[in-house]
């Protein structure tokens, strides 16, 4: 298969299954207003598949570092899609809580093995992985795109609608692992040594970026309703509006590495958002929308060089590095959701909004001192 079509295949598989993990922040207001669900226990429902996803991640991980598992890419779509029908047709706080959950076992189990093969597939430059990376932001779009008006106008029960892209996901992808023939190079035998040093520092960073992002989904939807009204229709835009700043990030991401290398870039893109976000909880009225999107731009800059950086650092374990730089990043910032939504039920959504710039502003501190063994895979770092 062609590098090109590789790339595609590749990059609409990953969009199908971050759909769904970009389907639980919209699910969050119909979950306050049709069943009456508090901040706090919306909170506790994306704690549910964070930690599903984030404490199977290094699992998922450690088994691709060891073995080829192509098929699991199909069956992880399967999980979050039955998840998210599950959590419509839940009848108890419980058994939300299992659905959530299903979805995040889904997202951990996918991204460790896809962006290994990504990287095999498409040849691995900044570029590629960039589209790579775009999938899962265009299936964070997609998600209050195809969501938002469904749930409005059928409810919560209505879910089940919401299984087709994972349907989608499996045509396509299939046909490419059947090609897929892995890289025979083992953790021994693979180019160049393992930087832990550097890579601790580059998961730092994507812990903090994934509290800020999720934070971001999670809450400026509420926002919005509240500073311009509208329902949760306005909700809907507001996400829209900062998974399509997201996309553009991504792409613009892989595009400036190549002019100016990585490590420069992902510093440039954190500062941009450490500057932004005061701006966002006090522009007035519907430029919000413009502020959001600007602040999606600027904080996924730096999403898809987290990936050829953490492979990079970690040769000899690429599953593991992109369990945590791809897996992690969508994922570790819903442990930090619960603390978030208890800052918005005692003090106000802005007050919530406005602490997430001290994460952003550790990542890019801590990007400023990070450097690693390169070993000449990349250009500029």
């Amino acid at each position: 298969m062609a590098k090109r079509n590789a790339t595609l295949v590749m990059a609409v598989g990953h969009s199908s299954v971050d759909f769904y993990q970009g389907l639980i922040p919209v699910l969050v207001p119909f979950l306050v207003l049709d069943r009456g669900l508090g901040y706090s226990a919306v909170s506790i429902v994306v704690l549910a598949g964070t930690v599903a996803s984030a404490a199977t991640q290094p699992a998922f991980g450690w088994l691709v570092d060891r073995r080829t598992l192509p098929w699991i890419l199909p069956v992880s779509m399967l999980a979050c899609a039955g998840g998210v029908v599950l959590l419509g047709a839940s009848t108890s706080f419980g058994m939300t809580l299992v659905a959530a959950a299903l979805v995040g076992l889904g997202v951990a189990a996918y991204h460790p093995s896809a962006a290994r093969i990504a990287r095999t597939v498409t040849g691995g430059g900044h570029r590629e992985m960039s589209w790579f990376s775009l999938g899962g932001n265009a299936g964070f779009v997609l998600a209050p795109l195809v969501a938002g008006p469904v749930l409005s106008e059928l409810g919560l029960q209505a879910t089940g609608w919401l299984a087709v892209p994972a349907l989608v996901g499996i045509a396509v992808t299939v046909p490419v692992l059947s090609k897929y023939k892995p890289a025979t190079a083992t953790r021994s035998t693979a180019a160049g040594t393992d930087d832990w040093a550097a890579f601790g520092q580059l998961t730092a960073i994507v812990v903090l970026r994934s509290i800020a992002y999720l934070g971001l989904a999670g809450f400026v939807g509420l926002y919005a309703v509240q500073r311009v009204g509208g329902g949760g229709r306005a909700a809907t835009a507001a996400v829209f509006a900062l998974y399509v700043g997201a996309a553009v990030g991504t792409v613009l991401g892989g595009r400036f590495a190549e002019r100016w290398g990585r490590l420069p870039v992902v510093r440039a893109g954190y500062l941009a958002t450490t500057l932004l976000l005061p701006v966002l909880v006090l522009v007035p009225g519907p430029s919000l929308y413009v502020v959001i999107a600007l602040v999606g731009t600027a904080l996924s800059v730096p999403f898809s060089l987290h990936i050829t950086l953490g492979q990079d650092m970690l040769p000899t374990r690429p599953g593991t590095a992109s369990g945590v730089t791809l897996g992690l990043a969508v994922s570790a910032g819903g442990l930090f959701a619960p603390l978030i939504g208890a800052v918005v039920d005692h003090t106000s959504l802005r007050a919530g909004l406005a602490m997430l710039v001290v994460f952003v502003l550790a990542a890019w501190l801590i990007s400023l001192r990070l450097a690693f063994r390169s070993t000449g895979l990349s250009r500029g770092g």
